[in-house]
């Protein structure tokens, strides 16, 4: 596993790794973001050089200064992401989770946009030599190569990535440079003043504002991939990256510009093709191509982490995640991979052209961007920034994005509705995942243990109780090693006694540090009940059975336990002896006293919970060695039940 150190060193190799996994997303844009400004409007200079203007400045205020300068600086050990973010804060408000959930899925929405609208916009450069090329079909098939490979791992595929982008981006900027020698003034477009008069003067300023936000649509994945690549390597590969992007749309620009006063019928005349030499042009299509299935790979893997995280910190149900790699940070997760291919496939048969797609996109995106901009304030007040500075950010950001937000609400019945659905649902799965186990969290009851040590020591060695196994294993919520769930003490003393020769507590606590990985061991009653307690990161697979082997194998080294049978025969042998976990499943059987918003809560929380991995495969517990016992969450007290005897 490389260590967080070597991440954060500027080196080549970082530099290309960056090129390769980061900038995928924003790096297409050109693809179709000045095709998405123009329109169908007639071709004016003042909204080509305002154009080119807000898309500069957007890049400059947006990308570099928010996301590159300042949120860079949120790093949880070297990881970043909406979560990580989150997990840095969520000291400081309960109501954190709100903005940190619904960024979360805003960015899952995305990611079934963005493979659509990408690989669309590339291939349909072919148009120009086949006009009546049936386009479709051929996104759908790529789109499904590149979901059905996922599940190898991407690491043998992100060895190519890097020096592809930066072919890629090299490329957009010479064919930007060839066109700007030939109209050097379109420079003057850089000038803020453009952008702002085309705001003031036209008609359209909402819909162009949603368009120009399409450069900016990657800053957010730019952020998630922190600790892929290091924060110095990112700063460093972006001004690269920004110069050839440009440079590529005042090259377009100077290509719009030599029609001015005429409408183009921009499907068919994408300026990003338009800018390229005849002879280059099969070649500039196939290199788009590529670029774009990085990009999709790029938000694909950002997703697969993103529920990963969310998993570890209670906000998705549990679900099978796989580790085809020995890399760092390379996971696969089944469940969303084939969601995100119907949802993908979905997009591309309900718009089936990339400027239908142009309105479904960037609304949920902004919506992320909003609510790191909260997250990011809280993170600097933190950080004992001046409370000036954290105003004048909070404030500065609120405006520009709530303008992008309203540009982009325009487009919500062309196609916005898609994504704000797709993130709604997504919304309503993490909200009743996090509030069902608060709900639950209420009627679970701790006792003190200490008042059944001795109980649990005579059971141990009541000969006339038949042994249920020689280590018995309970998983534990209990925060503290003084305490226990009641449903625990009644499993072992009252559901079929259970004699066991050591009783185990295993709690695990998820840490906002991301690889942390310790343990701490309390025996509370000398060789009879051991008490461990794991420390592990968000974005450390639990797998307490290997771990909980691992801690019992040590301790057995230094002597501090045994673990041979007690049994006579086995004993004389030095047979280790059985090992048994019991996973309690508390089961809502009466919920009168809930409200009607709880009942909701729980009832779909049920649902979900039939589709999501059960404790025992979350745990990573060796099913043959798992007993499941269902108990009832809230027990009806007798005393308020009335019933009259008759003689």
């Amino acid at each position: 596993m490389s260590n967080h150190k070597d991440l954060q060193k500027l080196t080549g190799a970082g530099l290309l790794i960056s090129l390769g996994i980061i900038y995928g997303d924003i790096g297409t844009s050109p693809l179709y973001v000045f095709k998405a400004i123009v329109g169908t409007q007639r071709i004016s200079e003042l909204l080509i050089l305002g154009g080119v203007s807000l898309i500069f400045w957007t890049l400059t205020l947006q990308t570099t200064l928010k996301y590159v300068v300042i949120t860079l600086r949120a790093d949880n050990k070297g990881e970043g992401g909406i979560f990580s973010l989150f997990s840095l804060v969520r000291r400081k408000a309960k109501w954190l989770i709100i903005p940190a959930i619904v960024g979360g899925c805003a960015l899952l929405a995305d990611g079934i946009i963005t493979p659509p609208i990408t690989i669309s916009s590339a291939i349909e450069g072919l148009e120009t030599f086949y006009p009546h090329l049936h386009t479709v079909s051929i996104v759908i098939a790529i789109i499904a190569v590149l979901f059905i490979i996922q599940q190898f791992g991407t690491s043998l595929v992100g060895k190519a990535f890097g020096p592809i982008m930066f072919i890629w981006f090299t490329m957009m900027g010479v064919l930007g440079v060839a066109f700007i020698i030939q109209e050097p003034s379109i420079i003057k477009a850089l000038n803020p003043y453009y952008g702002f008069k085309l705001l003031i003067t036209n008609p359209n300023a909402l819909i162009i504002l949603g368009a120009v936000f399409l450069c900016t649509t990657g800053a957010e994945a730019l952020y998630s991939d922190l600790g892929h690549c290091g924060r110095k390597n990112i700063q460093i590969s972006w001004i690269y990256v920004k110069t050839c992007l440009v440079l590529n749309y005042l090259g377009q620009a100077v290509w719009l510009l030599q029609r001015n006063g005429r409408i183009i019928n921009l499907n068919l005349e994408n300026p990003f093709y338009k800018i390229m030499p005849e002879w280059f042009l099969i070649f500039g299509i196939g290199i788009a191509t590529v670029a774009a299935v990085i990009a999709s790979q790029a938000l694909i893997s950002g997703s697969f982490t993103l529920i990963a995280e969310a998993v570890r910190l209670n906000l998705w149900p549990k679900v099978r995640i796989n580790y085809p790699t020995e890399q760092k940070g390379q996971l696969y997760v089944p469940s969303v991979n084939w969601l995100l291919c119907v949802g993908c496939i979905g997009v591309v048969l309900l718009f089936r052209h990339s400027d239908k797609m142009e309105a479904a996109y960037g609304l949920s995106i902004t919506v992320a961007m909003l609510m790191t901009t909260i997250l990011v304030s809280k993170f600097l007040k933190r950080k004992k920034v001046s409370q000036i500075i954290v105003t004048v950010f909070l404030v500065v950001y609120l405006i520009i994005e709530g303008t992008f937000l309203s540009g982009n609400l325009v487009k919500f019945v062309h196609g916005g509705w898609f994504t704000l659905s797709v993130g709604l649902l997504l919304f309503s799965i993490m909200w009743t995942w996090h509030t069902a186990r608060k709900i639950r969290n209420r009627y679970v009851k701790f006792i003190e243990i200490e008042d059944y040590y001795s109980i649990i020591n005579e059971l141990s060695e009541d000969e006339t109780v038949p042994k249920y196994a020689s280590q018995l294993v309970y998983l534990t919520s209990a925060n503290f090693d003084s305490e226990i769930e009641s449903k625990i003490v009644y499993s072992i003393l009252q559901k079929q006694p259970k004699r066991a020769d050591v009783y185990w507590l295993v709690h695990v606590d998820v840490v906002d540090e991301p690889y942390k990985k310790e343990y701490e061991v309390s025996f509370l009653v000398p060789n009879k009940l051991i008490r461990i307690d794991f420390k592990l990161g968000f974005r450390v697979e639990q797998q307490i059975n290997l771990l909980f082997r691992k801690v019992v194998e040590d301790l057995v080294k230094n002597g501090e336990v045994d673990i041979t049978s007690s049994y006579k025969s086995l004993n004389r042998h030095k047979i280790v002896g059985d090992f048994r976990f019991v996973v309690i499943e508390k089961v809502l059987s009466r919920s009168h006293n809930l409200s009607f918003y709880e009942k909701f809560i729980m009832a779909f929380y049920v649902q979900l919970k039939k589709i999501s991995l059960s404790e025992e495969r979350g745990f990573g517990l060796d099913l043959s060695f798992v007993t499941v016992e269902k108990v009832p969450l809230m027990l009806a007290d007798p005393e308020t039940v009335e019933i009259n005897r008759v003689k």
